[in-house]
């Protein structure tokens, strides 16, 4: 297809010359001409590209060969210019000296090889400061080095007077290179810059005056009607625009939503790159990681792009919101992409500075800058290559990230290993083009619509067989009480008559110490997780993770969108109230929590207490250690819910009793919304039958047993140097490593896999406390796997 697309090369003979001021400047003039102006630059440069676009008002474009291969260069300018249909001018500035380009070649990637594979006219921009007539050798010298590259105009620079420009004139006259304007030395256009260059626009509240200005510049001192003429004596171009839908598929037609890092700390992106997942059938969605307190709603893929995060670490760090709700992404298996800035994001600190916590990493400022061009090989399987994939890309940064321990690398560099990678993280300090490498684009979108999430109905009944051992089942490994199992029998007496509740609320309410409102029995804590899901519209519901699956899967049958905080497993997984976003309007949270195990002290959770909120404390496990200590369960607070279940303790899983504690108009909401008789005979004498003081004799005896076989495990595991959470529960978290959970299984033992559990991955077992005889079995398996 033949475009006629009008378009200029902005060049210099060297850095610093003054070829984004004068290419810029050019785009704001034009388009306050009226014009309908495209920015391009040549190289892997995400600053200037921003500054572009502001000018333009059109998406900026880079120009590389060595990224994206010679012949992609056409088609990405066409693709840049609407197909050439919709611009004017199109504006390519360029990089560093006119024939500069990737070191050990003939000038790949230079300005001069973009220029020669476009067939554009080059605007020569000099610096005069230092030199006058030397200046015309210069350009003559340039002029004649390649046939291919034709130097159409010269832009004077920082001219020091009349009589100083006049002087380079005169001396330019006899190559016929005609000077399309002179800029004074002291022009007040100077941007700021720091260690990666020049400051993004997008953090320069000021950004727009300092365009204003440079379009009056221009327009003062260069001749845009010659700029124009040159511009249009560029020949047409014969080629097709690239075409994002050509180069992927969407895998369906759910419109994921990648949540993309924007704002002041991250503005590195090819636009191509956003073009590609919309093609791929994903929603491209922004979110500000300095200002935004949650990922944007259904987010199935998160893109962290490059940018200053170690400028604004502290900020970042202060948004512990938004790290929590990143933290529990990556660990819930969200696809997700982070280059360069984004990896160093993700660790544990950038600098002195919080990170999100991601990584087990830190990322710090290093005396040396990492520049250049890089081919790349990915090493494995992973969320964008396959083992032996080779890509091209660019290193840009000033801070280096080192890891606590060995790590699958994302790619392996000519220096050595870069990043980490595995089935649904690639972090790297490549920025490498997707337009280059749609195959990159295309195998993360294919994650993002596979995405689901954790499976949030796994459930340790199923991992259960019948000729394995079971440790994946939280419930009492004894028999039920005589006086339990008669009760149980006896209630069958009372099955021809409807279940009335009012008996077991009045003990339940005596037992601990409530009035009968203040207490609703439920078909397991199941029950009471639904009507709390569904007892209002809930504007920001929050599960503090990791932690039983079962409110979370609730809210999200109820319809609500669900934030997620994340207790981390360096922090002991201990609860930070203030983590929590202030305006969530439900926080639930598990004490003990399952799978962790861990015991929060009663005024941490009271913390999370507030005005207009409701907090739902699920104790379902705390009658198993002794004393229950930290127990909520007789505290009256407006807001506050405990939820109990009977369940583990006495071995019922079958009977589905429970019960909800706490602030009685909340109760009695709740009790509207119970289907009527949904609680059974049988669940109500269990609930009658457990409460007296024989059960409390008996539950105490049964904590404390349970408490004796948790510290034999806890010490056998120890001995063997399996690392595990330390607590009270009646199960311990174990982390034994990839592959042992099916190991066990292998060998006759179930434990409870914990890669369903927002925050845990497959390295982690829950292992539910038995009796010595039957712990001496599992240990024994253990130990033959992992020697």
């Amino acid at each position: 297809m033949v475009h006629s697309l009008p378009r200029v090369v902005v060049a210099a003979p060297a850095s610093g010359h003054g070829k984004t001021t004068v290419a810029v400047g050019l785009m704001a003039a034009l388009a306050a001409r009226g014009l309908r102006v495209s920015g391009h630059k040549v190289g892997p440069d995400y600053i200037d590209p921003g500054y572009h676009a502001l000018a333009t008002g059109r998406p900026a474009r880079n120009l590389d060969p060595y990224l994206v291969g010679a012949d992609r260069i056409v088609p990405l300018l066409l693709q840049g210019a609407g197909g050439a249909d919709l611009v004017n001018i199109a504006v390519i500035e360029g990089v560093m000296g006119l024939f500069d380009g990737r070191l050990g070649s003939d000038g790949e990637a230079s300005t001069a090889h973009v220029a020669a594979l476009t067939a554009s006219p080059v605007v020569l921009v000099v610096d005069i400061s230092h030199a006058s007539r030397t200046h015309a050798a210069v350009v003559a010298g340039l002029a004649g080095f390649d046939p291919a590259v034709r130097i159409a105009g010269v832009v004077l620079n920082k001219a020091g007077s009349a009589r100083h420009a006049d002087e380079v004139i005169a001396a330019l006259r006899p190559t016929g290179i005609p000077v399309l304007g002179v800029l004074p030395r002291h022009a007040d256009v100077e941007t700021p810059s720091r260690h990666l260059g020049l400051v993004p626009a997008a953090e320069r509240d000021e950004s727009g005056a300092v365009l204003q200005r440079l379009a009056r510049l221009i327009e003062q001192h260069v001749d845009l009607d010659a700029v124009v003429a040159v511009a249009r004596q560029a020949p047409d171009l014969v080629d097709t625009a690239w075409d994002p839908g050509a180069e992927v598929r969407a895998a369906s037609s759910a419109g994921p939503v990648v949540a993309v890092a924007g704002g002041r700390a991250f503005t590195f992106g090819y636009t191509e790159t956003f073009e590609l997942l919309r093609a791929a059938g994903c929603e491209v969605t922004s979110f500000d990681p300095l200002t935004d307190t949650c990922l944007p709603a259904g987010t199935a893929g998160i893109y962290l792009g490059g940018g200053f995060p170690e400028v604004y670490a502290a900020e970042l760090a202060a948004n512990t919101a938004l790290t929590s709700a990143l933290r529990a992404a990556v660990a819930a298996g969200v696809p997700t992409v982070a280059e360069c800035g984004g990896v160093a994001y993700l660790c544990r600190t950038v600098g002195d500075a919080a990170g999100v916590g991601a990584l087990a990493a830190d990322a710090a400022m290093s005396p040396r800058l990492t520049l250049g061009y890089r081919t790349a090989t990915a090493p494995a399987d992973n969320l964008l290559a396959r083992a032996g994939d080779q890509v091209t890309g660019h290193e840009f940064h000033r801070t280096q990230v080192t890891f606590t321990g060995p790590v699958e690398a994302a790619w392996q560099l000519p220096g050595g290993p870069d990043g980490v990678a595995g089935p649904s993280l690639h972090a790297s300090y490549l920025h490498t083009h997707w337009a280059g490498y749609p195959r990159l684009a295309q195998r993360f979108a294919d994650a993002v619509h596979a995405y689901t999430g954790p499976d949030l109905q796994h459930h340790g009944d199923v991992e259960a067989g019948p000729h394995l051992l079971d440790f994946a089942v939280n419930i009492y490994a004894g028999p039920r009480p005589d006086w339990l199992d008669a009760a149980l029998h006896a209630s069958l007496d009372d099955a021809a008559s409807y279940p009335d509740s009012s008996a077991a609320r009045d003990v339940l309410a005596a037992r601990h110490g409530l009035a009968a409102a203040e207490v609703l029995p439920t078909a397991g804590a199941s029950e009471a997780f639904d009507l709390v899901a569904r007892l209002r519209k809930w504007r920001r519901p929050v599960v503090i993770h990791p932690q039983y699956t079962g409110p979370h899967a609730a809210l999200n049958a109820a319809g609500h969108t669900v934030d997620t905080l994340l207790c981390r497993p360096d922090d002991g997984f201990a609860l930070h109230p203030g983590e929590v976003p202030d305006d969530a309007d439900l926080v639930v949270v598990g004490n003990p929590t399952n799978p962790t195990g861990v015991l929060h002290p009663a005024q941490t959770l009271l913390r999370l207490l507030r005005p207009g909120r409701v907090v739902l404390v699920d104790e379902a496990f705390l009658d198993a250690i002794p004393g229950e200590p930290e127990t909520l369960s007789g505290h009256r607070h407006p807001g506050l819910l405990v939820s109990r279940s009977l369940t583990k303790h006495w071995s019922i899983p079958g009977v589905r009793a429970g019960y909800l504690l706490g602030d009685p108009d909340l109760i009695a909401a709740a009790a509207r919304l119970q289907i009527p008789w949904s609680v059974s005979t049988p669940a109500l004498a269990a609930m009658v039958s457990c409460s007296d003081e024989r059960a409390s004799t008996e539950s105490d005896c049964r904590a404390r047993q349970l408490a004796l076989w948790s510290t034999e495990l806890s010490d056998e595991l120890a001995a063997r140097g399996v690392p595990f959470v330390a607590g009270p529960a009646p199960y311990l978290l174990a982390r034994v490593g990839d592959g042992v959970h099916a190991a066990l299984r292998e060998n006759g033992i179930a434990v409870r896999r914990c890669d369903t559990f927002p925050g845990l991955d497959a390295t982690w077992v829950r292992i539910a406390v038995r009796p010595p005889e039957l712990t001496a079995q599992l240990l024994s398996a253990l130990d033959r796997i992992l020697r």
